[in-house]
């Protein structure tokens, strides 16, 4: 089918839906009548905890919960010699002198550097000095340099990205910062983000409890809400805190997919202004919760969030 994308026109109603202007077909899947929002905050009986329902790594918004210290004993710890580590799911990804991952901010600029993480960002990413970092094997030291912070520290670059650590990064090789929030990813030798192979912007994986599931560009699990709408017009009931827990996907080509159900594939422009793209005219999103990808800590939160299939029915969700 023929598809365009175009500026939804919006409705003022009291439940401010968001609406497709391109009617779209319908899917047999239920939908609860109630259209207040399940931003996530209780996950059914049985469904994972580690992140779902509470949005653990996400309470203050930089990827860890209220609850986190003041201080971080990585805060201050000298890069020393850096080192590549092989990640079986991001290839190779650049790690300090202890093994510990450094990460790149999406807000943050290389050209010239800058750095747009401070106060609990910078709690829950410790800047990483730049002091007494050297170069090791598979990276060029041409690569490593320094901005200067607005407390007056210098803070190491790789190619011109600030470099960071994850509080929640406790042994060496762990990766749980990559993909938070969608704007945090490990850093590759050459400064960009670390990534086995350019993936489709969505695609199948075969996830071993709930078969094959739509992953976006990251390899994270893509989710349906059930109380959005596919008919007549695709409806969004994920607004404001709820958008922030379950981030949009944003719109691909359609042959940018590999394995998706062509029908209904398609993007929109909410009005709030993001892109968010549909399968078989359902919105799509990811989870905050999603540490890494693999995770699928969103499944079943709140009996209303459920992981997509290639064609865009929820997997799992009662009468499915």
């Amino acid at each position: 089918m023929k598809t365009s994308w175009r500026t939804a026109a919006l409705v003022a109603t009291a439940a401010s839906v968001l609406t497709l202007t391109t009617a779209c077909g319908q899917d047999n899947s239920t939908t609860p009548a109630s259209a207040a929002q399940n931003v996530g905050a209780t996950a059914p009986a049985g469904s994972p905890t580690n992140g779902a329902g509470t949005g653990t790594g996400t309470g203050n918004g930089y990827g860890a919960d209220g609850n986190q210290a003041s201080s971080s004993p990585t805060a201050a710890a000298p890069a020393g010699k850096l080192t590549v580590a092989t990640n079986p799911d991001l290839g190779n990804v650049l790690t300090d002198g202890s093994g510990l991952t450094l990460y790149r901010f999406d807000k943050d600029t290389a050209n010239p550097p800058k750095s747009n993480c401070a106060g609990d960002c910078a709690t829950t990413w410790p800047p990483v000095p730049a002091d007494d970092a050297t170069a090791g094997a598979g990276i060029d030291k041409a690569l490593l340099g320094e901005v200067t912070r607005a407390d007056g520290s210098k803070q190491l670059t790789i190619g011109g990205w600030p470099a960071y650590r994850y509080a929640k990064d406790v042994n060496a090789g762990d990766v749980n910062g990559q993909g938070v929030g969608g704007k945090w990813f490990a850093l590759a030798p050459d400064g960009k983000k670390a990534s086995l192979a350019s993936m489709p912007g969505l695609s199948v994986r075969k996830d071993a409890k709930l078969g094959d599931i739509v992953v976006d560009k990251n390899g994270r699990t893509v989710y349906r809400f059930l109380k959005d709408k596919a008919w007549p017009k695709s409806v969004s009931n994920c607004t404001g805190a709820c958008l922030e827990k379950w981030p949009a996907v944003a719109p691909v080509k359609p042959d940018d997919t590999k394995g998706v159900k062509k029908k209904g594939l398609m993007g929109f422009t909410r009005p709030d202004g993001v892109k968010q793209m549909t399968v078989n005219c359902w919105p799509i999103y990811t989870f905050s919760g999603d540490k890494a990808p693999g995770d699928t800590n969103g499944q079943g939160v709140g009996g209303t969030w459920y992981a997509v299939s290639p064609d865009g029915k929820p997997v799992g969700a009662p009468g499915n």
